[in-house]
């Protein structure tokens, strides 16, 4: 029942978006297909609340409290890749907020803030600009062919979401750097990756630049890139393997790391320097 709830679930969602564009652009439906579709919504509606159900009283009847059992009901019935996007959303919508106070997120005192966002900001910037220049082009575009109100506004909808996706990654970007602390040196991009590695398992670190790397966050042959622009220029080696979780979920083994850094000296000074343990 739960495998048939998710693909109920994320198949009635699109769905029932489409019937809102159509009605709301002044196409004219025929009544038995409305009446049909919002019929599928409450049978799917009763459905999911039926799952919902039977895995939260599973979960209380296992021993766990209200707020576990609920955590839980939602990991079972959301795929893990769902909840990672909803994720990415929030955090950048947090670090939008950050960026307009300038603060910053995970950085604690006497820790090493290590910015990396200087390598892409350029490119961000012109991206935001097309995209502005996009969505007025767009709705001119739409008045002009005498496009319904209501479709225009979705589509103005949309396309200022993207900006602000765009001004979002920007901010999480400045506002979560890399940071090198006393016990563990943290690898970032944005919101949608964060690496902790502990001091103790760093071997050595370099200066050493790459231009050609694929993809923003990358595992091969034991080796993980965190990249800006195809770009990075720290490689820490480790003494044994760490656990990575791409920004989706995935899971694999490193045991070399290709960072960027806006400043890669300040990052090997600080990696280099002796960590202090501090007592409890």
């Amino acid at each position: 029942m739960l495998r048939i709830a998710r693909v109920v679930l994320f198949a009635a969602i699109p769905a029932e978006l489409l019937v809102m564009v159509l009605l709301v652009s002044g196409v004219s439906l025929p009544g038995v297909v409305v009446a049909a579709v919002e019929t599928a919504v409450v049978l799917i509606v009763v459905l999911e609340a039926t799952v919902v159900y039977r895995l939260f009283r599973a979960e209380r009847q296992g021993g766990a409290d209200r707020r576990a059992a609920l955590r839980a009901t939602v990991h079972r019935l959301v795929p893990v890749q769902v909840r990672k996007i909803i994720d990415f959303e929030l955090k950048g919508l947090v670090s939008l907020a950050l960026w307009v106070v300038r603060r910053r997120d995970g950085v604690p005192p006497g820790a090493t803030a290590v910015p990396y966002s200087g390598g892409q900001s350029s490119t961000l910037l012109v991206l935001l600009f097309l995209m502005a220049v996009e969505t007025v082009g767009v709705d001119v575009l739409l008045r002009a062919l005498d496009v319904p109100d209501g479709v225009r506004a979705l589509v103005l909808v949309v396309d200022l979401y993207g900006i602000v996706v765009g001004l979002a990654l920007g901010a999480a970007c400045v506002t979560r750097p890399h940071v090198v602390a006393d016990e563990e040196l943290r690898i970032r991009y944005g919101a949608y990756f964060d690496l902790r590695v502990p001091r103790h398992l760093i071997a050595s670190v370099r200066l050493s630049r790459g231009y050609n790397e694929t993809g923003m966050v990358a595992v091969a042959d034991g080796r993980l890139s965190v990249a800006v622009s195809s770009q990075t220029n720290v490689v820490v080696e480790l003494t044994e393997p760490i656990t990575v979780v791409r920004p989706l979920g995935r899971r694999a083994e490193a045991t070399t790391i290709r960072f960027f850094a806006d400043s890669p000296d300040t990052a090997l000074t600080a990696l280099r320097a002796p960590s202090i343990t501090v007592p409890a």
